[in-house]
């Protein structure tokens, strides 16, 4: 039997004996896991995969951060039902820093909220970017896992935010569209950024068949015109509760946690926990990675 999504109580234990010096070992260190969540098509729920693995992430007891990087139309905050009084964009615009944007979520996840309506920021600089990359390091907060909700489509900002990451998991559905810019996000990644490693989701299924299906299509493609790899991460079925959940502001995990697909993004979790850790940075323009510099060189002592 599939765990069921891990309960309130549990997620307190959890957390605690995360917290706790005594609770395992306590000069092992770890770095920060940063992914992408990212989608070539609007439509496929990028941001309730990110949502609802961010809930179950912080029940395992993870530290999560959430970053809603679609500067222009903010949605994480609405998932949620939160109402943030400061965002990204005062950020940008040099009034707050990243501490005092900062919000909390369910289960205890820190939020970074994007803004809405505010075209000046759809499209970051140099100078943008690089403040942002040294605010998130310079944090004192420690976050297990830092989910980053990049906007749909092909733009510089969902470039910069995947390459940033050190995963990134591309979300698509069985519908044609969906899988054919999911393609062209990941060709555009490789061949002007150099990535070579995806993650792939199959959002609103049938069955597991179909996203297997998907799977394999995308992958006879890239290994016959790309030079990539693209490991299959799992697949949420389609779901009426999940327009419910949206409805009401809150999570699937939390509304209906007994449900399939409560029970998929507990898997898709589960595999996210188990991904290996990489503590070799894949270059200089990534979030903590001084901190996996700093890492890296403590292994190899």
């Amino acid at each position: 039997m599939v765990d069921q999504a891990l309960r309130p109580d549990q997620a307190t234990t959890l957390r605690a004996m995360n917290n706790d010096p005594g609770a395992g070992d306590s000069t092992r260190q770890h770095a920060t896991r940063v992914f992408s969540v990212t989608s070539g098509k609007g439509g496929v729920g990028k941001t309730a995969v990110v949502a609802n693995t961010a809930v179950l992430l912080a029940r395992m007891g993870k530290r999560v951060l959430i970053l809603d990087a679609d500067l222009g139309l903010a949605n994480i905050d609405v998932v949620f039902g939160l109402a943030p009084g400061y965002n990204l964009n005062h950020f940008f615009a040099g009034d707050h820093d990243l501490s005092s944007i900062l919000i909390e979520g369910p289960e205890g996840i820190r939020i970074l909220p994007a803004g809405s309506g505010v075209q000046r920021f759809t499209r970051l600089d140099s100078q943008q970017k690089m403040r942002l990359l040294e605010a998130l390091d310079s944090m004192h907060n420690d976050f297990d896992f830092v989910l980053i909700d990049t906007e749909a489509g092909i733009s510089e900002n969902v470039t910069y935010f995947n390459t940033a990451a050190q995963e990134i998991l591309v979300v698509t559905t069985p519908e044609p569209t969906a899988i054919t810019d999911a393609y062209a996000l990941m060709k555009l990644l490789s061949n002007q950024y150099h990535e070579k490693h995806f993650n792939l989701i199959v959002n609103f299924i049938k069955n597991e068949e179909e996203a297997l299906d998907v799977y394999r299509k995308l992958t006879m493609v890239a290994n016959r015109y790309l030079d990539i790899s693209i490991d299959y991460m799992g697949s949420i079925p389609r779901d009426r509760l999940m327009v419910e959940a949206i409805r009401k502001q809150k999570v699937m995990v939390q509304l209906y946690p007994d449900s399939r697909t409560s029970n998929a993004f507990a898997a898709l979790a589960r595999t996210i926990v188990r991904e290996p850790e990489h503590v070799e940075p894949k270059g200089s323009i990534q979030f903590f990675w001084k901190r996996l510099l700093d890492i890296g060189n403590r292994y190899d002592r």
